[in-house]
């Protein structure tokens, strides 16, 4: 499913224009982007938890030549399904 079916499914389920449920999943976005950008968590019971998670610096190595090379300590965005997610899904 992509971006412009779920604007669909969202509106026939909630019974709204095309063009508000684009907004609506556009401000769900752009607010979950923002929380995680300020270092907050996002949990939304049962669905799910999104989260910053911070990774180490590390030694890796180039595939080409199997030099060592050093990969910079990041944070990368996390989500961590909820039990009902997990049970609608099985």
């Amino acid at each position: 499913m992509n971006k412009s079916e779920l604007i669909e499914k969202m509106a026939d389920a909630a019974d709204i224009s095309k063009a508000a449920a684009g907004k609506a999943l556009d401000a769900f976005t752009d607010g979950v982007a923002g929380a995680l950008k300020a270092g907050d968590t996002v949990s939304l019971i049962g669905f799910g938890t999104f989260a910053v998670k911070e990774r180490a610096a590390r030694t890796g190595r180039n595939p080409q030549t199997g030099a060592a090379i050093e990969i910079k300590a990041s944070k990368t965005p996390s989500f961590k399904a909820g039990k009902a997610l997990k049970d609608a899904v099985q």
